[in-house]
């Protein structure tokens, strides 16, 4: 309320002094014709200037806050996948017995184009196949604990709740840890129990690898370097190593 009272007095101390001023200009030189034909100039313009500033101008602007908060996001980005994202996917591939079936799904490499990464969506968006029986769920609470400190740093940068997709990563990844940390134990579970468990797995894990492979097809667009050292050292392949061969 404050600031719209703010605006309406900016807005009334414009127009006195437009009017003082050509009231002034009147009181100079008697000449209302030519005041007239400048207000009506003015006026006449007046559209074309709403379109530039307030249209053109604004989308301009808008585009370039869009870009420089989806630059700040991506390094968030970075920094997820190389403390939590790569580890967990490793964790994750390791502990499902469509380990190969994965790799020869999500295996990216130098050459892949735009369709290889919309062929590798598809796979992991309609692939409900994909169980995790053989997870170690102690460990990965263990993981999951260790990394809550640095993902409450990422959950509350303003950047990250502008981006959907991401947040949902980071909700699901929540959600997993607390249904593991709420339970007395994590041995024994009863089947049911279990199967429950393993679908909040499978929700992180469908979240994780699209986020990924939308992260690697960034890196290979924009930034050759990181895209080269990701190529050596992402899960999805038979044998990860940083080392250039």
């Amino acid at each position: 309320m404050k600031k719209q009272q703010g605006l309406i007095w900016i807005a009334l101390i414009l127009v006195v002094v437009s009017l003082s001023l050509y009231c002034t200009h009147y009181l100079i030189f008697h000449d209302e014709h030519h005041i007239f034909i400048f207000l009506m100039h003015d006026l006449a313009f007046l559209p074309l200037e709403v379109l530039l500033v307030g249209i053109v101008v604004e989308r301009i602007l808008s585009r370039r806050e869009r870009e420089e908060k989806m630059a700040k996001l991506n390094m968030v980005i970075s920094a997820f996948f190389s403390e939590v994202g790569n580890p967990l996917a490793a964790m994750l591939l390791n502990a499902t017995p469509q380990k190969g079936r994965i790799i020869d799904s999500l295996h990216v490499k130098a050459d892949w184009k735009d369709t290889d990464f919309k062929k590798a969506r598809q796979f992991v968006e309609k692939n409900n196949l994909v169980g995790f029986e053989g997870m170690d769920i102690a460990g990965l609470m263990d993981f999951l604990r260790s990394k809550r400190s640095f993902m409450l740093t990422l959950i509350e940068n303003p950047n990250v709740l502008e981006h959907e997709s991401f947040s949902d990563l980071l909700l699901s990844e929540f959600h997993l840890t607390e249904e593991l940390d709420s339970r007395p134990s994590l041995v024994n579970l009863i089947p049911k129990d279990a199967a429950h468990i393993n679908e909040d797995i499978k929700r992180v894990y469908r979240h994780l690898i699209i986020h990924w492979l939308n992260y690697m097809q960034h890196l290979r667009s924009n930034y050759p370097y990181l895209y080269s050292h990701y190529l050596r050292i992402h899960p999805f392949q038979p044998h990860p190593s940083a080392i250039v061969e």
